[in-house]
């Protein structure tokens, strides 16, 4: 969904993890591989006592390798959604490119590269040389992975995701939202980041654009009157608590003054169910943003 993003809708920016930020959590990660990796060869020490073949030896000095090397990672990342415990001491997660959180299949990718690629076979080389080439600090694994590791404790980019309108709290806490493509999560995220900074007319029509093509993989649809920034802060804000936890919409707090989404006296409307005009009360204009309409 490129051709959405015109081009002041620029991409979202993201506080990359600095390489020697990731070696040092990297070391803090293998300092307990390592012991682990040696608890799980108790039980071979025992086998080997029992004059078992070499080869049975071997095979379970492998897997205990690979379960430890390989699986320490990947189960870490996928529980925690891109942390370990050297990512946890040093405020650093890995992310998707377009600021999702990661799934198994991520995890695995880069835990299976950092094995036989960036670290053990070339004893750290590759992945140290390619963290300092690339832009964003991705090693191999990242790249195949189509992951990047941030500073949480930087900026806080999660967080910059504006909060669900109030008025649309039961509807994104009961809407489908598996379905939305990254690519265009990341730029209605973008386009809210920028919202102040879009001229009004390159707003209102990238707005209503995007609103029009995040509608075809949502479900039910929003209700009438919803302008496209509310409508598409809603879905953003509820991915974001979906994903990383959050107050349950009973309980959820207003827009917050810091959020990307527009000033805090537009941030607010009344909902389309008491006021079927999709006016402002009392000012007798519409929306910012504008309706948009949903497809057919």
């Amino acid at each position: 969904m490129s051709e959405l993003v015109t081009g002041e809708a620029v991409v979202l920016e993201m506080r990359y993890a600095r390489p020697g930020t990731r070696a040092l959590g990297f070391f803090i990660d293998l300092a307990l591989e390592i012991v682990l990796f040696l608890l799980l060869l108790v039980p071979v020490v025992f086998v080997a006592a029992d004059d078992a073949s070499e080869s049975l030896i071997n095979g379970l000095a492998i897997a205990c390798a690979v379960a430890t090397f390989v699986g320490y990672s990947t189960v870490m990342e996928t529980l925690t959604r891109g942390k370990t415990v050297g990512k946890y001491a040093l405020g650093l997660r890995v992310v998707r490119d377009d600021g999702g959180p990661v799934h198994f299949r991520h995890a695995l990718v880069r835990a299976l590269s950092g094995v036989f690629v960036d670290f053990f076979v070339s004893s750290g080389c590759v992945g140290f040389l390619a963290a300092m080439l690339n832009p964003r600090g991705k090693r191999v694994g990242d790249m195949l992975a189509g992951t990047v590791v941030i500073r949480e404790r930087a900026p806080r980019e999660i967080e910059r995701i504006p909060e669900v309108p109030a008025p649309l709290q039961s509807w994104a806490a009961r809407a489908d939202l598996s379905r939305i493509p990254d690519q265009l999560a990341l730029s209605a995220r973008s386009y809210l980041g920028r919202y102040h900074d879009l001229a009004p007319a390159a707003r209102d029509a990238l707005g209503a654009k995007l609103a029009a093509a995040m509608a075809e993989y949502v479900s039910p649809p929003p209700p009438q009157g919803v302008p496209a920034w509310a409508y598409l802060a809603a879905i953003l804000g509820e991915r974001r608590r979906r994903a990383f936890g959050g107050p349950r919409p009973d309980s959820a707090p207003g827009p917050r003054r810091d959020s990307p989404a527009p000033p805090p006296s537009t941030t607010s409307f009344q909902s389309p169910e008491a006021n079927p005009s999709g006016d402002q009360p009392g000012d007798g204009r519409t929306p910012p943003g504008g309706g948009f309409a949903l497809p057919r």
